[in-house]
């Protein structure tokens, strides 16, 4: 038999140099007004990727690039590109040097960006961010767009887009399998979720470079700065303040009666219309329910993939079971509140948030039955 021996790295810049405008992207890391970009590829497997596609094809300079060669334990850190783990990046560019980060997971399909002095980007902006600049990217002016998907837990800013593109939002559980079903039928173009993954049909999978190309494009066609971009985006269509909150390692039984009980509770009529006064916030439930999905290409239907409360004033809080390992639990708090006004765009996330993540904990009375006092992880 025959063994080929093939570089996957070639093979994906090829992809890519179909997708994007190269000379672009070159010219803003080496033209004249070129930015500093700082990006961690957390010891994983992006690594080379970076190096070959970054550095030697776009231009950047080597010392661009930190952490990419992959390691069996990944230099002694999680690879998961969030506030929690990125830590070396985070310092890096909280000192003004440079005006673009990123960094990637384990296998480089999550990502997370950074622009200078530090302003972070939360996934879910992201994903509505470049939903809103496709036309930046040569492909999808080549191909069109048929559709946006989104994982539930994942914040409503894409649906604001989607409603301004006059684009279909598919609203799936998490799990990307979802978006792999819209994508093979044709209807969906783009697709994210929460935990910092982003794909499109190039490759019908989450991709974490790809989506820094994306953001790398948006910055060379717009001529601004990651931070004004963020800022013209919420002016536009509204910020979603949003944050997710991990309950890691619970005992799986714990997890299971605080979902049951907490189901029992929002499902039953008496719930709806109830008001939460806290501080001078006032919280009216609109609806809620057990979220469930209608595959729209197979008719298959999922059921029981989390809780939502949704506010009249468009707030949301999700509640999701997700399993960690075969012996442990995490259940997970997501809180989004929307808010219109531009002067109210610069208040700290978790300041805005504080009144719904109280009701949260009143109504599942986590820290009660878990003997907790509070999250693992914020993200």
């Amino acid at each position: 038999f025959l063994v080929e021996i093939v570089d996957s790295v070639e093979i994906y810049l090829n992809l890519l140099r179909s997708i994007f405008d190269f000379s672009a992207i070159r010219n803003l890391l080496t033209g004249p007004n070129q930015i500093k970009i700082r990006i961690d590829a957390m010891n994983g497997v992006m690594g080379p990727y970076v190096r070959r596609i970054l550095c030697d094809e776009l231009g950047a300079p080597a010392n661009s690039a930190i952490n990419c060669i992959p390691l069996e334990d990944f230099g002694g850190q999680p690879p998961d590109p969030n506030l929690t783990y990125a830590t070396a990046l985070l310092e890096a560019m909280k000192g003004g040097e440079y005006g673009f980060g990123a960094a990637f997971d384990a296998d480089g399909d999550r990502y997370m960006i950074l622009g200078q002095n530090g302003f972070f980007v939360n996934a879910s902006d992201s994903l509505a961010i470049i939903a809103a600049n496709l036309s930046c990217i040569p492909y999808f002016c080549q191909m069109g767009v048929r559709g946006f998907g989104r994982s539930m837990p994942t914040s409503t800013a894409l649906d604001k887009v989607a409603k301004v593109m006059k684009v279909p939002v598919y609203e799936t559980p998490a799990g990307w399998r979802y978006f792999s079903n819209l994508m093979d039928s044709g209807r969906c173009s783009l697709c994210g979720e929460e935990s910092f993954g982003t794909g499109s049909d190039h490759l019908r999978e989450k991709d974490g470079l790809w989506a820094v190309l994306v953001w790398l494009s948006i910055l060379a066609a717009r001529k601004q700065s990651v931070e004004e971009i963020v800022r013209d985006h919420w002016a536009k269509f509204g910020r979603h303040y949003y944050c997710r909150f991990d309950y890691e390692a619970l005992e799986p039984r714990t997890a299971y009666f605080i979902m049951r009980d907490l189901e029992a509770l929002i499902t039953d009529k008496s719930f709806n219309h109830q008001q939460f006064a806290v501080g001078n916030n006032i919280y009216s439930v609109e609806r809620t329910d057990s979220f469930e999905y209608v595959d729209p290409v197979d008719g298959t239907v999922t059921k029981r993939q989390g809780l939502r409360i949704i506010f009249s004033d468009a707030s949301r809080l999700i509640f999701r079971m997700s399993a960690s390992s075969h012996v442990r639990a995490t259940l997970r708090i997501y809180a989004e509140s929307y808010e219109k006004d531009p002067s109210q765009h610069n208040k700290e996330t978790q300041a805005v948030l504080s009144p719904l993540i109280a009701i949260a904990l009143k109504i599942s009375q986590i820290h009660e039955r878990t003997g907790r006092k509070g999250p693992t992880v914020i993200t």
